[in-house]
């Protein structure tokens, strides 16, 4: 929670104090063998011919943490992860990012990185679906496709000679996002799985929980052929410049209408992410259904996650959580 601040009474602190204790507990207890601070040292076998990796360092004929995290080994690789850091990519990573500018055949993306990454056009499935070389009228038409301050999702292809990203997005679970909102969390709450994209069908909403913190919460959008309906409406749009313009709108607007329930939807799922995010715990698609749905069990509006006994209650419930999955494994 830090750099956060929560207005709350005396019981209210003393009850907070004592889940987030009770979690400290419980973590300290699964990493117990794992965890290291600042010069403690690292039991390894020599034998092994260990590698030192990143976080380590050989003093005294012993290998020493040079950082505060958890021991991870690789075969004969020995590093250390640390828990608070920033976001460092690896290729495979579904991330979310805005467009920042429109360069020569590619886009540059903001991805809460040191860099901007790039979105090669050749990268990109293009809005007819077909595998093609990228021509000259493709690399004109760039600006219907994605333009600035558009919110993105793509996948880590892989790091330039400069150190910058390469994006790529050619499937069509990738590219233009709308309808939604972007939240920024710290990156190390958002844990590596086989799934980032998720489609939670009793909200109608998707959630894309990008690996660089940036998490997108949306009204649903089908896979398939929505890219290209997008872009055919987009090039009659620009085609057209008649008096059916006006009528023309007006349909968009008709077709890309969004209803309160999904927009409440929404507002919900991204206050539980905010909630959960505060309070340091882990986003995952469990928790934040857990968080919803609890806010909805105590008939709480949308606005009232955000007060001071709804944090509370979400500390205690992830704490008497994580004590039965211990008392489960035990």
């Amino acid at each position: 929670m830090r750099g956060f601040q929560l207005s709350l009474n005396q019981t209210q602190k003393l009850r907070l104090q004592r889940a987030l204790e009770q979690l400290e507990s419980l973590s300290s207890k699964a990493n117990s063998n794992a965890s290291v601070a600042v010069a403690d040292t690292i039991p390894v076998n020599y034998e092994d011919g260990v590698l030192k990796g990143h976080g380590t360092l050989e003093l005294d004929g012993e290998v020493v943490a040079t950082l505060c995290g958890v021991v991870e080994r690789v075969n004969k690789l020995v590093y250390i992860r640390t828990l608070r850091a920033r976001y460092k990519p690896e290729t495979g990573d579904i991330i979310v990012g805005r467009v920042t500018e429109i360069a020569p055949k590619r886009w540059r993306l903001d991805i809460n990185f040191s860099q901007d990454a790039v979105l090669m056009l050749s990268s990109m499935n293009l809005p007819d679906g077909i595998q093609r070389r990228r021509t000259a009228v493709d690399e004109l038409n760039m600006r219907s496709i994605f333009e600035e301050n558009d919110i993105v999702c793509a996948e880590v292809r892989g790091f330039q000679h400069d150190g910058s990203l390469h994006l790529q997005a050619r499937s069509q679970k990738y590219g233009k996002l709308e309808r939604g909102q972007v939240l920024t969390i710290s990156p190390y709450l958002v844990k590596r799985r086989k799934q980032h994209l998720h489609y939670l069908e009793e909200f109608g909403v998707d959630l894309i929980l990008g690996c660089n913190g940036f998490i997108w919460v949306g009204e649903h959008v089908e896979a398939k052929g929505t890219l290209i309906e997008d872009q055919t409406d987009k090039a009659e749009q620009l085609n057209t410049k008649s008096s059916s313009s006006t009528f023309m709108s007006l349909e968009e607007q008709e077709r890309t209408y969004t209803s309160l329930e999904t927009r409440q939807n929404i507002c919900r799922i991204a206050n539980a992410v905010r909630v959960l995010a505060n309070l340091g715990f882990s986003v995952t698609v469990e928790v934040i259904k857990e968080t919803v749905n609890l806010s909805s069990s105590l008939n709480l509006d949308i606005h009232e996650m955000l007060g001071s006994e709804f944090y509370v209650l979400v500390a205690e419930g992830e704490a008497t959580r994580k004590s039965m999955f211990t008392k489960k494994k035990g």
